[in-house]
């Protein structure tokens, strides 16, 4: 199946935001396309640093991104 020519709406659909979100044993990386599914509801409490992504950054891999804006601090318990 041929894959269809990437348009400007299509950009819209990409992850905004790179987020670390606390993990079970550190914190893990992760992109979302909208930061309002994690504030305020369960989710919230579990977000522990977020950037607003480029246009450029959007299309990169998850592993660069969390080269480039390394995991905060994590408090042990």
């Amino acid at each position: 199946m041929a894959r269809k020519p990437r348009t400007d709406t299509d950009a819209d659909d990409l992850p905004r935001y790179f987020v670390w979100v606390r993990g079970l044993e550190r914190p893990e990386p992760q992109k979302w396309v909208d930061m309002d599914l994690g504030v305020g509801d369960w989710k919230g409490p579990l977000v522990l640093a977020w950037r607003e992504l480029s246009a450029d950054e959007r299309r990169l891999p998850l592993s660069m991104l969390a080269r480039r804006y390394p995991p905060p601090k994590m408090e042990t318990l």
